[in-house]
């Protein structure tokens, strides 16, 4: 099943559901948000599974998908956890600016980020400063319904409802500043961006595997291709992520949670989901790092291409914006 939100001009829009293919839309007379969906799986999944197969029987049926329309799948959300699960971009940076390994591979890396706005997945990303190193950040996420505390690895990924596909702004310039602090992240972790369609995974066919999104997730800056690097070398799963973020806490529903950039060993063919990345890269190979972040008016697109080569979360297509 396929789920966006549509602008309404409330805060949380309004929830709709969405052909497989991407093209049309009906409003389910089962809940108005997703939010209110995600409260009420159990009473709801069955009544959507029923106006989505009927959306994908009938091609009469339903109103054209417009996706200027399309807020994230959760506008606003109880919480924001991201990981980071690739160790290949954890080796990477640590390797090129000689940072104390941490993290990978005793326990997942993990934290909490600003959850009360999703920017929608198309028009501006608004930034105060190109001073503050603006960069993209291509991840895949996952909406989940209420983790009890203490659940294990074996039983997490029954609690996932949706994934998603998210571009995690980063202001690179004050990640140093902020973690010399002792206090963590704040003003480098903007809000992100969510891609329009949100999925269950069995949408995904052979693409979920092991609770990883086993799909290439093609990022494209200014025209030119990026990255299409592959969401399956997670060194934690999903299921490892809830449990670790569920270790001394409830989840409610509606929790989303974060891969953390996507990232690749051979990195040199599927490229880089990160301006930082393809700089530590050239800071080991060259000595120095060229790649400049990113300013007023850069076009950063994300889509991960389905069997029939649709965008199965439907594209992320974005302006940078110094206000």
């Amino acid at each position: 099943m396929k789920l966006v939100t549509l602008d309404d001009g409330t805060p949380d829009g309004r929830l709709y559901v969405i052909s497989r293919d991407g093209k049309r839309v009906m409003e389910p007379d089962v809940a108005q948000t997703m939010q209110a969906a995600l409260d009420n799986w159990d009473d709801c999944v069955s009544r959507l599974q029923t106006y989505y197969d009927a959306l994908n029987s009938d091609d009469n049926i339903g109103t054209p998908f417009d996706p200027a329309k399309a807020l994230a799948p959760l506008p606003r959300a109880w919480q924001w956890l991201d990981g980071s699960a690739f160790a290949t971009h954890s080796e990477l940076i640590q390797q090129a600016w000689n940072l104390p390994r941490t993290g990978l591979p005793e326990r997942p890396l993990m934290y909490q980020g600003l959850s009360d706005r999703f920017l929608p997945p198309h028009g501006f990303a608004p930034f105060p400063s190109a001073d503050d190193g603006i960069d993209f950040e291509g991840e895949y996420g996952v909406i989940l319904g209420p983790v009890p505390m203490g659940t294990k690895p074996d039983d997490a990924g029954a609690h996932i409802r949706l994934v998603v596909q998210i571009n995690d702004w980063s202001l690179r310039a004050l990640g140093p500043i902020e973690m010399a602090t002792g206090f963590g992240w704040l003003q480098c972790k903007p809000a992100c961006a969510v891609a329009p369609i949100a999925v269950t995974p069995d949408e995904l066919g052979d693409g979920w595997r092991d609770h990883r999104v086993c799909l290439p997730l093609q990022i494209d800056l200014n025209g030119a291709r990026f990255g299409a690097a592959n969401g399956e070398e997670m060194a934690f799963g999903f299921n490892d992520l809830i449990a670790h973020a569920a270790y001394s806490r409830h989840l409610p529903a509606g929790t989303i949670l974060g891969s953390g950039t996507v990232a690749n060993a051979n990195y040199a063919e599927v490229g880089s989901s990160c301006i930082a990345e393809r700089k530590a890269i050239e800071q080991i190979r060259d000595g120095s790092a060229t790649t400049p972040y990113l300013k007023d008016g850069d076009h950063v697109e994300m889509s991960v291409p389905g069997p029939d080569g649709a965008p199965l979360f439907g594209t992320i297509s974005q302006i940078v914006r110094v206000v």
